[in-house]
């Protein structure tokens, strides 16, 4: 697949190349990922290859994403080529019930901070990461479309949103004269395709692009980690996601009553 065929992502203007390079391993804080020259060779590939498309979020590797990848840019000197995505809604802090979630006080100290990452001022597409079970969808919506007036965003989407958020949020701006969500971000692979039944349909009604996460479902479609008796093993960021109890290892494994015990916490943040 060539990196320089482009698409129109949703029902925008913007045009993405056909893959997006995902930096959650930039950086080492996690116990895995790639270090800074590494990365750099990753995302400069990437860009000589004629990829636009970089995803990152203020939570990837403690902030070390943003900052790795504000850094690159600079380096550059690209910024108006690269169309850049980032995400908010995970805790910055601990103890400060208001340092995340959905709600409009996060939304605007969570930007302000990823921009100064970023060494940027505004960033073409602002995900939702997580859907926060608290902040009415029209706080969300409404707080999001401020930023877009304000310059400080481009585009927004919505990822790990149940279909009856979606559909009440697009409906809600479509009424009101809001800036539309314009893509979902959503896990999709050969070994998860709960998509197809509700948010595949709901994005062709809505004109709404469609990002996979995971598509090698944790990198157990890559081949390198098996699963014997309800034990994934496998040399790799495997050893870390089991300490974590992370959802996209647990639901591979074997283990029925493991899998249900998981599904019972699966919203939390």
């Amino acid at each position: 697949m060539a990196l320089n065929e482009y698409r129109l992502l949703g029902r925008t203007g913007l045009r993405v190349s056909r893959l997006c390079l995902g930096t959650m391993t930039f950086g080492t804080e996690w116990g895995w990922g790639s270090a800074e020259e590494t990365a750099r060779q990753i995302y400069n590939r990437f860009l000589d290859s004629g990829g636009n498309f970089i995803d990152t979020a203020d939570g990837y590797t403690n902030g070390t994403s943003e900052r790795l990848i504000g850094k690159f840019i600079k380096d550059r000197g690209d910024r108006d080529r690269t169309v850049l995505a980032t995400k908010y809604t995970f805790s910055r802090r601990s103890g400060d019930p208001n340092a995340g979630g959905n709600g409009r006080k996060n939304l605007n100290a969570a930007i302000d901070a990823s921009l100064e990452r970023l060494q940027t001022d505004y960033v073409d597409l602002y995900w939702v990461h997580n859907w926060d079970m608290v902040t009415p969808v029209e706080e969300v919506a409404a707080s999001l479309t401020n930023l877009v007036q304000r310059g400080k965003i481009r585009y927004f989407g919505f990822s790990n949103v149940p279909a009856w958020y979606l559909g009440r949020g697009f409906t809600l701006a479509e009424l009101r004269g809001w800036e539309r969500v314009c893509a979902l971000q959503m896990e999709y692979s050969l070994v998860e395709r709960n998509i197809e039944r509700e948010f595949v349909p709901a994005a062709l009604e809505f004109g709404l692009g469609i990002c996979p996460w995971s598509p090698l479902g944790g990198g157990l479609l890559t081949g390198r980690y098996r699963a014997a008796q309800g034990v994934v093993e496998g040399e790799g960021r495997l050893q870390a996601l089991r300490t974590e109890e992370n959802p996209a290892l647990v639901r591979r494994t074997q283990n029925p009553k493991k899998l249900e015990d998981r599904r019972r916490t699966d919203c939390s943040l």
